[in-house]
């Protein structure tokens, strides 16, 4: 039970309190408590009936999981998970809505534009701090070994891939940009070997192409670079080495400024790295 009868309301807290108790729970309980930390939007949309399904439980176990937890039952206890897609995804209605709102009776442009601005620089502030020297170093050494470089994000993170394509051929690196284009992403993904590296981009809500992607290249013994903004991004377990960024939003808009940062960083260090083993 939690402490002093307290349960996390937040999703941050209940991660804690998950892992502080995976030891003790019982397996059956520990699988779902993964499977739930590891599909938590799953959790949050899904019924007992589906969720258990698809974590191969019964559904009276997602209640003794709840209860184990310190919840009253399941419905309490998925309510953290829908409140964690409240605070992180707006659709794009209630992001307008929320524009409409903050605008002054100046001009609406240089609202939106200072809003961005300001939240460009409170993400590269906290990438600063966030970032690990050495995490990129590693990154940079397994790309170096791979013989050709995958890259794969679609949706809102094509134009970080796309961008590191564009890089990455002028810097002589060899790579395949997966587009997905007619739906061929499997066919663009098809020769690569364990010889080969992957870069693999999404966020929340993660494209499910690009997670069905990366575990096709995992399976292939690939290696995998990952940029996400969580450690329950189902990316974030099939690569070898992941970077979480977690961009400020402006009104529930997200802008790339971290992100493509880091893609570039990647890129250019890969490249310098390549040429001083050369020389």
């Amino acid at each position: 039970m939690a402490v002093n009868g307290e349960v996390p309301r937040d999703f941050a807290a209940l991660k804690a309190l998950i892992l502080a108790r995976s030891q003790m729970l019982p397996r059956r309980l520990a699988q779902v408590a993964s499977f739930a930390l590891d599909n938590p939007d799953d959790v949050a949309f899904g019924t007992v009936a589906s969720i258990a399904a698809r974590a191969d439980v019964q559904p009276s176990t997602l209640v003794r999981l709840s209860q184990a937890l310190g919840y009253q039952g399941f419905s309490d206890l998925q309510q953290v998970f829908r409140s964690r897609l409240r605070e992180r995804v707006l659709n794009y209605d209630e992001r307008l809505q929320q524009l409409r709102a903050h605008a002054s009776d100046g001009s609406r442009a240089a609202t939106i534009l200072h809003g961005f601005l300001d939240s460009a620089e409170r993400s590269l502030a906290e990438a600063r701090h966030g970032i690990e020297p050495a995490r990129i170093e590693q990154a940079v050494e397994l790309l170096a070994d791979a013989e050709t470089i995958y890259l794969v994000g679609l949706r809102r993170s094509f134009p970080i891939t796309a961008y590191m394509a564009y890089a990455m051929g002028k810097l002589g690196i060899r790579n395949v940009l997966v587009d997905g284009v007619a739906g061929l992403g499997p066919e663009q993904l098809g020769f690569i070997t364990a010889r080969d590296a992957v870069v693999s981009i999404s966020f929340t809500p993660y494209a499910s192409e690009t997670v069905a992607l990366t575990q096709a290249a995992r399976a292939k013994s690939a290696r995998i670079v990952a940029i996400t903004d969580s450690a329950f991004s189902p990316i974030a377990p099939l690569s070898d080495h992941w970077f979480e960024v977690a961009e400020a939003n402006f009104e529930g808009f997200r802008s790339l400024a971290v992100s493509m940062a880091l893609a570039m960083t990647l890129s250019v260090a890969l490249a310098q790295r390549r040429q001083v083993a050369a020389q």
